[in-house]
């Protein structure tokens, strides 16, 4: 991630609402009068889940007589896709046609089957992708694939699959998002043949790794690694952690497991995913009080989502969590995203 990406994302956000604001008092004509910066803005509070201020934000800028333009639609339809914002999202969607005589292209059209499909709404997404003016493209399928996922609707994903597959054979993850529907339902024959589909096509899965910075140092795991020094520490860490979660209500989610195991088996791999593993670290290697950041090149797993809620709340710390797809501020409980990722 490089320093602009920084400057707009969620520990840094509000820095940048800062300067916004400041340069908007100041009439600083080259920031705040232009498209792109009130783009980057929306994006920045979209990046965090924050939907009222995106929407907020996006009010404020037409007042501005700032006209939004393709790449505005498309950040402020992914923001309402990521806070489960529907109504919102039709609305531009509307009024993007409309009122502003924008014609959406495919990304817009694939921003709005995951904003139906994160929301369970998969018939209105289908619905929608059969309406659409042209033929959807593979991110349209991908979208509709990923919500399958979310939802576990294994028909309806084997549909989105054969599109994606059909358009895109070369993407791992597509087969990867499948196996795990079906995994999830039990059904291990699929998961296999899928297993070995992609070895014939000479595909790999990207293994889920998470790495976290202490002391000017970055330190890497991967599920069930123990090839770290501390390896006893971060592993005692999380048999206690674990212990003390299931005491206040804390419960396994072992669809999240994608082999067939024992249930003590499979509660044994979710205990070490790497995310966990990197915040047991963290946790061990900081100071009482401050917050521990994650970075993780993958979705972060339901039952690893909740399981850093609970650690939150019995360690007292701050834990932010960024996955492949947003930033997450684990504090008392609570995740910024509102669950909704």
């Amino acid at each position: 991630m490089d320093n602009d990406d920084h400057r707009i994302c969620a520990a840094r956000v509000e820095e940048a609402r800062l300067v916004f604001d400041w340069t908007a008092e100041r009439s600083v004509i080259s920031w705040t009068s232009n498209v792109i910066s009130w783009t980057s803005i929306i994006s920045g509070y979209g990046n965090i889940g924050n939907g009222k201020e995106v929407v907020h934000l996006f009010e404020q800028m037409q007042l501005s007589g700032i006209k939004p333009d393709h790449v505005t639609f498309l950040t402020i339809l992914s923001a309402c896709s990521h806070a489960g914002l529907v109504d919102e999202g039709w609305h531009y969607f509307n009024s993007m046609i409309h009122q502003h005589c924008i014609e959406p292209k495919a990304e817009h059209y694939a921003c709005m089957v995951d904003l139906l499909g994160r929301a369970g709404q998969l018939d209105e997404a289908v619905t929608f992708i059969r309406e659409m003016p042209f033929e959807p493209n593979v991110a349209v399928w991908e979208a509709l694939l990923g919500s399958c996922r979310i939802h576990h609707n294994m028909e309806l994903g084997k549909l989105a699959a054969e599109f994606v597959f059909k358009l895109n054979p070369e993407n791992p993850a597509s087969y990867v998002l499948l196996s795990n529907i079906h995994a999830a339902a039990g059904r291990w024959g699929e998961v296999s043949y899928l297993r070995k589909l992609m070895t014939e096509r000479g595909l790999k899965k990207e293994p889920g790794c998470s790495w976290i910075e202490v002391g000017k140092k970055v330190y890497a795991f991967l599920v069930g690694d123990r090839s770290h020094p501390q390896t006893e520490e971060i592993y005692a860490m999380l048999d206690g952690l674990a212990g003390k979660m299931k005491e206040v209500g804390y419960m396994p989610d072992t669809n999240f497991v994608l082999h067939d195991l024992e249930e003590e088996q499979k509660e044994s791999v979710l205990t070490h995913h790497s995310e966990k593993l990197a915040i047991a670290f963290g946790l061990i290697n900081t100071p009482t009080g401050m917050s521990v950041k994650v970075f993780k090149n993958l979705r972060v797993c339901g039952d690893c989502h909740t399981s850093i809620k609970f650690i939150s709340t019995i360690t007292g710390r701050e834990i932010i969590v960024r996955d492949a797809n947003r930033f997450h501020h684990f504090k008392n409980g609570i995740c910024s995203c509102g669950d909704y990722w």
